[in-house]
């Protein structure tokens, strides 16, 4: 799964990025790409393609978390999931599904993110990838998008 998550906090992307190099030192099928700006993303989505953009809804080049939802949503058919310590991100993201944006209906509370269970056991953090992308049924069993 191709992964890029928007995060400007730097020890967050630090912890980030040791959790990825884990996962490929044990063949976990993540390529995470980390961005800090909204800019820098949106770079990244122009060469590349995504299958799941996690972001957070303030960064330092988009303060308004509805607008950095619309930029990424017309930047592509990637799937969008908002991980962010925005009081307003339950809000944001209920107005982003009603404008038919290809969103996670539940945001996620940044802070509460098992960064260091994403470390220890990169598995984990493919489980949290798989959470936020929408599912597909089939007979009883279940199929990710």
């Amino acid at each position: 799964m191709k992964v890029l998550w928007i995060e400007d906090h730097e020890p967050v992307r630090d912890m980030l990025a040791v959790a990825a190099d884990k996962a490929a030192r044990a063949r976990v099928q993540i390529d995470l790409v980390l961005a800090h700006t909204l800019m820098e993303a949106e770079r990244r989505l122009r060469l590349e393609r995504f299958d799941l953009v996690i972001t957070e809804l303030t960064l330092p080049d988009s303060y308004d978390g509805d607008m950095t939802i619309a930029r990424l949503a017309n930047m592509g058919p990637h799937r969008i999931a908002v991980a962010s310590a925005n009081p307003d991100r339950d809000a944001i993201v209920a107005t982003a599904l009603k404008c038919g944006c290809n969103i996670a209906a539940d945001p996620v509370f940044k802070a509460s993110l098992p960064y260091n269970r994403f470390i220890q056991r990169p598995e984990a953090m493919l489980d949290f990838f798989f959470e936020q992308m929408p599912q597909a049924t089939s007979g009883g069993r279940t199929f990710a998008a």
